[in-house]
């Protein structure tokens, strides 16, 4: 009976082996069509973002459009108004004399929804010697107030209470009668001809590094965001290509290991049966 076992196993063995080489190359050589053309979208197909991930990649757009919304909301209120201001430099002004017109200007209020009343404010005016040039100029609080009214000081919130109007415009001055002499800055134009000139800017220098310093950094931090985010995902994405690789390579050898240890079996068998006879 042994003659005949012999043949046999030997066949099995024979076909197992044969069924392995056919296994391992085809698998080993269908993952390196798969990955050696450097297809990203098939790697990328089995890596898909996480939920955090999209979630950051949200907030860094989100963040990247609220920023370039207030860079256009700032720059039309704020940035554009400060750059077409006139009104530049510096310098000091020393009060010369001030009072109130007797005739009071008209203005409008209004006391419910459908109650609309005409008022008179008092008309405050200040004249002020510029310093470094001697002339003699109208003092205004802001650039809105000689918009408003280029004759007055300011232009008080229009009401029917008289005395209060009056009251406020003597409180300014007071004010400006104690610094009878005492130099203060104010700001000029140096480009205009006008006799007008400014005790406060709107927007100084500090408001605008403000409108621009947080959105600025608003958007850095969403385009920070947003890169490493996809820094992540291309390094997922190589170390999973390089993972797939060394199971390649290592799956390739392994056929190779199987067939060198049946013919060292064979040859053992061999040799075997030769003693034997």
């Amino acid at each position: 009976m042994q003659p005949f076992g012999i043949p046999v196993q030997i066949t099995l063995q024979g076909s197992r082996r044969r069924q392995g080489r056919t296994a391992f190359p085809t698998s080993g050589k269908k993952r390196d069509t798969n990955y050696n053309d450097g297809d990203l979208a098939d790697v990328h197909k089995k890596l898909p973002s996480s939920a955090g991930e999209d979630r950051a990649m949200l907030l860094g757009f989100a963040m990247m459009g609220f920023s370039v919304l207030m860079f256009f909301l700032l720059g039309t209120t704020i940035l554009k108004p400060f750059l077409l201001s006139t009104w530049r430099e510096e310098s000091n002004c020393t009060t010369i004399h001030t009072h109130i017109m007797d005739d009071w200007l008209d203005c409008a209020f209004t006391c419910g929804v459908d109650c609309r009343g005409q008022g008179k404010f008092p008309c405050l005016q200040v004249f002020v010697n510029l310093t470094h040039s001697g002339q003699k100029a109208l003092l205004h609080y802001n650039e809105e107030a000689v918009q408003v009214n280029s004759k007055c000081f300011y232009t008080p919130k229009c009401h029917r209470n008289r005395n209060d109007l009056l009251n406020s415009a003597l409180d300014i001055k007071e004010f400006f009668d104690h610094k009878n002499g005492t130099p203060f800055s104010c700001f000029y134009s140096p480009d205009s001809q006008s006799e007008d000139v400014i005790l406060l800017k709107k927007y100084d220098q500090m408001v605008i590094f403000h409108c621009l310093f947080w959105p600025s950094l608003t958007l850095l931090g969403g385009a920070l965001i947003v890169g490493m985010v996809r820094l992540t995902q291309h390094l997922s994405l190589l170390c999973e290509k390089y993972s797939t690789a060394v199971r390649d390579e290592v799956g390739a050898k392994v056929p190779y290991v199987e067939q060198h240890r049946f013919k060292l079996w064979s040859t053992g068998r061999s040799k075997g049966r030769a003693e034997k006879s």
